[in-house]
């Protein structure tokens, strides 16, 4: 039966249309489960649910691993900066086939392996400033239980039979493929093998019995809820997922448990290991407690993957909730690679940047700056260790610093006060231009709101750089160094005017920058003055007319980096 109307609990209906970002076309329903008592990570209503995928747990995280949860971190920080709960799932996926090979290769048995590499992914995003409400791991038992539950539930519903599989498999990705997926390539010593043509991993054919899903019978429902909801963001990517939907061959959901140890057993059947997919991809609900409380707390608001696992999100992913009589996501965001010389980042090339090393390098605040404003999510983007040290040259510590230095510097700014603003200086010492520019600050929050809405943060981070630049030639034509040197009223009011301007200015692109770079920002507003219970979204909309009777302790807001 196709679904022909994605239907939520009425609270997510007022929380999509009136609280989160970019929020879906949702239809209310009357829960048709009783609520049991809620796990303990369970979600409150009001609460925006963001997820990023779990990280495979075969390597050491990546700069690109980092960028994931990164949007993830930055979109529920702006959430919460304008009163919105926010509730963030990450975490390590450690099960499969290519785990238990990693693990032998160390001679490491699967799980102290899992521990290792899962702890490292922890501590990235722990020194990263990334907060998640839960970093969940695919070996604890809730989610086991999780995972066991999503099978009787599929299997009770009909769309799990027992018959024979016989395809291409490919270890690297985790993924069956059909003829059409794959293609002949010749090696360097004349071997000619089978590779997937999406990732180039090499892939074997594998003939066994097995548990197979009913994918095929999901083919209208999958079209009708593309064709309805519109989850796929950027749209760029929903033709590739169409494609995909053309030929959907039942999928295999187990594999020999001889072969496959490593992995959740069939409820009931021992003899085989649930597909490392599914098993993963359930971790979106066993974050939330399902199955006790699974009509309260889904679907999440946004899902967060990297372009080079849409079809598992954007195919099995919905086919599997639909089957299980849940909702499919509402937005899947979808973000493009970061390259190196153009150049995929992978461990068999030696290029995969090492994000701990960088963080060391260029301190948490800048590399989370780079990141956020020179990626994209529509096209791939080029990392480059000069291209970091010059934008936290330029924009950190010039633009930023500069004028935080200038404004605070004791023989331009006498009292060491976030001066209050005398109105009628402003069209006194300013020009039309000037003023109209000025009164534009006050429209930046809806502005950068509306772009960050669209994942487009690195719009809006030019829109503030740009409000500081001019903030910048303000005081470099008003000159209040000079200013300063002179005991005239007209002079003293001049400069008490540029330095509430400026410092306004400031205040306002520091409030919004405090999701991108939490403790740069949060130096920059204590040095202005700024109180810690003034710092929200609303604050930057209001003018701080009366300013700040004291400044905070002096500081150096960003030092230099050596170029590269």
């Amino acid at each position: 039966m196709i679904f022909k109307d994605l239907l939520v609990p009425k609270y997510f209906c007022q929380l999509f249309s009136q609280h989160c970002l970019g929020a879906v076309s949702v239809k209310c329903c009357s829960c048709a489960h009783r609520q049991q008592k809620a796990h303990v990570h369970t979600l409150k209503p009001q609460t925006c649910f963001i997820t990023t995928p779990i990280y495979y747990v075969n390597a050491a995280p990546h700069i690109g691993h980092l960028y994931c949860s990164l949007l993830a971190d930055v979109l529920s920080r702006w959430n919460n900066f304008k009163g919105i709960q926010t509730f963030v799932s990450t975490g390590t996926d450690e099960h499969g086939l290519k785990i238990q090979q990693a693990a032998a290769a160390k001679q490491m048995d699967p799980l102290s392996f899992s521990n290792l590499v899962s702890s490292s992914f922890k501590s990235l995003f722990d020194a990263s400033g990334i907060r998640y409400s839960r970093f969940i791991r695919t070996t604890e038992p809730d989610h086991h239980a999780a995972v066991s539950a999503f099978w009787n539930r599929l299997h009770e519903k009909g769309h799990i039979y027992k018959g024979s599989y016989s395809g291409w498999y490919s270890v690297s990705d985790e993924a069956f493929l059909t003829d059409a997926d794959v293609e002949e390539k010749t090696l360097s010593d004349g071997s000619v093998v089978k590779i997937s043509k999406a990732s180039g991993h090499v892939v074997t054919w594998t003939e066994e019995q097995n548990y197979l899903f009913k994918l095929t019978d999901l083919q209208a429902d999958l079209i009708h809820w593309l064709n309805t909801s519109k989850p796929i963001f950027p749209q760029r990517f929903e033709p590739a997922v169409r494609n995909m939907l053309q030929h959907l061959p039942d999928l295999s959901l187990t594999r020999d448990r001889s072969r496959l140890p490593w992995g959740i057993p069939v409820p009931g059947d021992d003899t085989q290991t649930i597909y490392v997919w599914l098993d993963a991809l359930v971790n979106y609900l066993t974050v939330t407690g399902y199955p006790n409380s699974e009509c309260s707390q889904w679907p999440p608001t946004y899902q967060i993957i990297g372009k080079d696992i849409l079809k598992f999100h954007a195919v099995y992913w919905p086919a599997f909730l639909i089957a299980a009589g849940l909702e499919p996501p509402p937005k899947l965001v979808v973000h493009s690679h970061w390259l190196v010389d153009n150049v995929k980042m992978s461990k068999s090339l030696g290029n995969v940047v090492d994000p701990v090393d960088r963080l060391n390098k260029y301190g948490v605040d800048g590399l989370r700056y780079f990141l956020l404003k020179e990626g994209t999510l529509d096209s791939d983007c080029t990392y480059s260790d000069h291209r970091i040290a010059e934008r936290i040259n330029t924009d950190l510590a010039n633009t930023m610093g500069n004028l935080l230095g200038r404004l605070t510097a004791p023989s331009v700014n006498k009292k060491q006060e976030f001066v209050a603003l005398n109105q009628d200086d402003l069209y006194e010492f300013l020009s039309a231009e000037e003023r109209e520019k000025y009164n534009e600050i006050y429209n930046l929050p809806d502005k950068v709101d509306q772009l960050f809405a669209e994942f487009h943060f690195n719009k809006g981070i030019d829109l503030i750089m740009g409000h500081l630049h001019w903030a910048n030639s303000l005081v470099q034509s008003h000159a209040p160094w000079v200013l300063s040197k002179s005991d005239k009223p007209q002079d003293v009011a001049q400069l008490n005017m540029i330095l509430h301007v400026a410092m306004e200015t400031l205040r306002v692109c520091g409030l919004l920058m405090q999701p991108v770079m939490p403790e740069l920002s949060d130096r920059l507003l204590t040095r202005l003055g700024v109180p810690g219970n003034e710092r929200l979204f609303s604050h930057a909309k209001t003018p701080a007319l009366g300013g700040y009777s004291n400044l905070g302790q002096k500081i150096i807001l960003q030092k230099k980096i050596d170029s590269v």
